[in-house]
């Protein structure tokens, strides 16, 4: 949409070619941390002005014209004072012919004649995804393919020591059988993506044939060390490092203890929060042809360079045989930025001889991901007479391995409310973890958003605050933003359109039903959410409403597409709320499938999510990330004030909370 704006054709003209994985000519090819609109706003919209000054040039030269009398309307040229046309494809081949002019002195558009830009426009693929066409990674298929599966020890790491591998290969439409050794994972925490996974891999005609070839499977397992591994130990282990001294101080501001002696009210309480699966609707699976020492491959994944480089590594080749055709991926929320069913597809495609495609199942995808880490945080605040917070103190205790966190295990020291209080301290602990963790939407704010903006809301209710006009007055503590931190100054008008668009404090509300607000930074995106909630005697729980405002720049580049995505979001993190938790016994997943790590149902999402912008004189953002985590403060607050239960472990269903 930016490219085709400043080139100056109708939308309606446009058609979209998915490329293939190759840095070398297209730059950096990369899906993740909402980064397409903030790094592609400048550059794309000049690469279409470039265009449209080539096409310009291009039809002046055949006219004998100068440029300056020639402008362009809907894909064609058109001389001025003739009036002649000339269309872009008629032109396009001696346009080919010129050098392109310098990006940097280009004149682009007025705003005002934006005519994309700025205006709904459906997603490219809408009706073939609605209809069920075959153009997902799962989809695809070729002539003599195989289907794999790589059956890996249910505890992380282990390696096979026995297996009925002879038996497995006489099942019917049963090709090959073979252990995997896979690479080494060595260390206390496991960081980055370790590529190939040990195991048995089963390859056959056909994905049912080999499943149940693999419930027929008997392996005995050499577990290590990750088999000690409970979630309960965690839980456990928490405390113990709560009781203790922190292994280090992240952020030391004031004097926190001073501080509490001398305040009104100190208000203490712990947060928990549960590793979680992202659970996409498509599992992870890719087609590798491996043939004389070249692979090709077909593939979803976030970061193809990396998954390039899991291939040549997987391999033994170079960058130079390996061809990755990117196909569209049902679903990735950070999945997709790890490789490991890459490297399996390639290994198993170059032992079988064959073109292979592994497809993961559901239960495979649930037990062997890249978990978002759980945490425990233990917190204390004051506030002074005048219901002013002085005084924050969190010890935040998650894992890692020294002053490494496990990924996407780490709390950053500017996360808000940092900088906004005088008294303000960070203690970390770490406890070590075999078990393979990543960034999952809205990586670290999903969580951290619901612990700071629940606890916020305590202190609010401690000093007879309303929640909103509490973070207002908290918020206006500084009048301009910390190093590397949230504006206040975008936060605040984020936050009263979020409550105007409420009716916060002007609305009567049934017994049971309440209002409830939060609001966080990340991803350069600034969200508040407000949240209508019902819950009964039996602690059923209904959203019936939420308003969501937010500021992701100048431009909203496709108001509809926008909507869609903050309404996802909502939804996505009421799943993320109720039911969805990751646990360990014997170092084994027990959750398997769905009904174990649901996600929310129609019938229990909100029957209105009310969408509105605050548009700020600031280059657009990304959005597919930052409007997820006030949700679930904005919800929990909402639980307490209808129902007097603070919520302060997720998921709710642990605390005997369900949907109505």
């Amino acid at each position: 949409m930016l490219i085709a704006e400043e080139l100056d054709v109708d939308w309606k003209s446009v058609r979209i070619e998915q490329g293939d994985s190759d840095e070398k000519r297209y730059g950096s090819q990369f899906a993740g941390g909402s980064q397409s609109t903030p790094q592609g706003w400048e550059p794309l919209r000049r690469v279409g002005a470039a265009g449209r000054q080539m096409m310009i040039s291009a039809a002046a030269q055949t006219w004998g014209v100068p440029e300056s009398e020639c402008t362009t309307a809907s894909g064609r040229v058109i001389h001025t004072p003739s009036k002649k046309s000339v269309g872009y494809g008629e032109i396009a081949a001696k346009a080919a012919t010129l050098t392109p002019p310098d990006q940097t002195k280009l004149a682009m558009k007025d705003p005002k004649d934006y005519k994309i830009i700025g205006h709904s426009t459906l997603g490219w693929e809408n009706a073939n995804i609605a209809t069920g066409k075959p153009m997902f990674s799962i989809d695809f298929t070729m002539p003599g393919l195989l289907v794999a599966s790589l059956h890996k020890c249910p505890v992380y790491g282990g390696k096979v020591k026995s297996a009925n591998l002879d038996e497995i290969k006489a099942l019917p439409g049963i090709r090959h059988a073979f252990v995997v050794e896979g690479f080494p994972t060595p260390g206390p925490v496991l960081m980055g993506d370790p590529g190939l996974t040990p195991g048995i891999a089963i390859v056959g005609d056909n994905f049912w044939q080999v499943q149940s070839a693999r419930a027929k499977l008997k392996v005995e397992w050499e577990e290590g060390v990750a088999g000690q591994q409970n979630s309960t130990d965690f839980a456990k282990k928490a405390e113990e490092l709560f009781a203790a001294a922190p292994h280090r101080t992240a952020r030391n501001e004031g004097d926190v203890e001073k501080a509490f002696a001398s305040a009104a009210k100190v208000v203490e309480a712990s947060y928990t929060y549960p590793f979680i699966s992202h659970a996409p609707l498509e599992p992870p699976g890719t087609t590798a042809h491996f043939k004389d020492g070249k692979v090709e491959l077909w593939t979803n994944s976030q970061t193809p360079a990396a998954g390039r480089a899991m291939a040549a590594k997987t391999l033994g080749i170079t960058d130079g045989d390996i061809t990755m055709h990117m196909l569209r991926a049902g679903g990735g929320f950070g999945r997709r930025l790890s490789n490991d069913y890459i490297a399996e597809a390639c290994w198993i495609s170059k032992v079988c001889g064959a073109p292979v495609k592994v497809q993961w199942s559901r239960e495979d995808d649930l037990t062997q991901d890249y978990y978002r880490p759980g945490g425990f945080q233990k917190l204390k605040a004051a506030v002074d007479a005048s219901g002013k917070i002085v005084a924050w103190k969190d010890h935040f205790v998650s894992y890692g391995d020294g002053e490494r966190f496990a990924p996407s295990a780490q709390l950053s020291p500017g996360e808000f409310p940092a900088s906004f209080i005088p008294n303000f301290k960070l203690d970390v602990s770490v406890m070590p973890l075999r078990v393979k963790t990543g960034a999952l939407r809205a990586p670290g704010s999903n969580v951290h958003a619901f612990v700071f903006q629940s606890f916020l809301d305590e202190l609010a209710h401690a000093a007879g605050k309303d929640p909103v006009q509490f973070r207002m007055e908290l918020l206006s503590t500084l009048s301009s933003a910390p190093q590397g931190g949230m504006d206040p100054g975008r936060m605040k008008p984020v936050l009263a359109l979020a409550a105007e668009k409420a009716g916060w404090g002007k609305r009567t509300l049934p017994k049971g039903t309440a209002l409830g607000v939060g609001f966080h930074f990340s991803h350069r995106g600034y969200f508040a959410h407000v949240a209508e909630v019902s819950v009964s005697a039996a602690n059923a729980v209904k959203v019936n409403k939420v308003w969501v405002a937010g500021d992701i720049g100048s431009h909203i580049i496709n108001p509809r597409g926008a909507e869609s995505m903050v309404q996802g979001s909502v939804v996505d993190g009421l799943s993320e709320m109720m039911h969805q938790e990751i646990t360990l016994e014997k170092g084994r997943v027990v959750q398997k499938n769905y009904n174990q790590h649901e996600l929310v149902r129609m019938k229990n999402s909100p029957m209105v999510i009310d969408v509105h912008w605050v548009k700020s004189n600031n280059p657009p953002t990304g959005l597919g990330e930052p409007a997820l985590p006030p949700i679930l403060p904005a919800v929990a607050n909402a639980i307490f004030a209808a129902s007097g239960k603070r919520v302060r472990t997720l998921p709710l269903s642990k605390s005997g909370f369900k949907w109505a």
